[in-house]
């Protein structure tokens, strides 16, 4: 599912800013961008991720400024310094001329200074990203839990829907094998015309007829399913593969009853089932 989360602190003299944002995936694909010089962070912050999300493409933007400069130190090379002293007091000397070197025309010179970058904590740098990283995780899957909340209502109100056109087949079902014996009495009729009809032949087709068309373990099977569809909602596990088993299961017993179907009403209805099982195939995509 989409999502998007986002956190900003000030901690350990640093400025932490994180964004976790994901699209629809059918699986969990993770990237990040985060400073070279943090690069020790993005495994945690990838098993971070995946205790909490299991489907998507989901990426992580890391930016972290160092307000106080408590990650370098200045030092100040004293052999550098010497060497620039000796040496400009030596041509002072030699040529006569005023010695007025001072402190401050010194510090301009060239490699008088060292800024050296002290050793990361990492442990402490880790624990302040993280603590960042937690708060923007948990806006990040309130976001996608709404969305969810939205997505499983829609799926369910299209499972109802696929359960009134199963009532209708099963009640269009009999009467096509009563239009078919009826229409078969005719024909029988009409070949015949005034010989007498054998009540018992017709009774036998339209009785083979019934059980070549018979849906009645299909739908069965599939309001099975759709009841198994709306339970995997009240579990707190994913259930997004199991969703994807399930409406193959759905889309199979609505196949058969298709291609059992012997009249248009039920054909009809066959194509609006399949229509809402693919929106539902569409769906479940986006559930973890």
């Amino acid at each position: 599912m989409t999502g998007y989360g986002r956190a900003q602190k000030i901690l350990g003299g640093r400025d932490i800013l994180i964004e976790i944002r994901s699209v629809n995936h059918r699986y969990y694909e993770y990237s990040s961008r985060i400073p070279r010089a943090y690069g020790y962070i993005d495994e945690k912050l990838k098993t971070l991720l995946k205790t909490l999300v299991s489907r998507g493409k989901v990426e992580i933007s890391v930016t972290i400024n160092n307000i106080e400069a408590r990650d370098s130190e200045i030092f100040i090379n004293k052999a550098v310094a010497e060497g620039y002293v000796n040496a400009l007091r030596s041509v002072s000397d030699e040529l006569g001329l005023k010695d007025d070197l001072v402190l401050s025309k010194l510090i301009k010179l060239p490699e008088i200074f060292v800024v050296q970058k002290a050793p990361d904590n990492q442990e402490q740098i880790w624990a302040d990203i993280s603590e960042v990283a937690d708060e923007a995780l948990q806006k990040f899957v309130q976001m996608r839990r709404t969305e969810g909340e939205k997505l499983e209502a829609d799926i369910i109100s299209k499972a109802d829907l696929i359960l009134e056109m199963v009532s209708q087949v099963e009640e269009l079902s009999p009467q096509t094998v009563e239009n078919y014996r009826s229409r078969l009495y005719q024909k029988i009729s009409e070949v015949l015309e005034s010989k007498e009809v054998d009540e018992q032949r017709i009774v036998t087709e339209a009785a083979v007829f019934a059980e070549k068309i018979a849906v009645d373990e299909e739908t069965v099977r599939l309001r099975s399913h759709i009841s198994q569809l709306k339970s995997m909602f009240e579990s707190d596990e994913p259930i997004g593969r199991k969703l994807d088993f399930i409406v193959q299961e759905m889309n199979r017993e609505v196949n058969t009853i298709g291609s059992k179907a012997q009249d248009l009403n039920i054909t009809r209805i066959v194509v609006d089932m399949k229509a809402e099982i693919e929106k539902i195939r569409e769906q479940i995509q986006n559930i973890e």
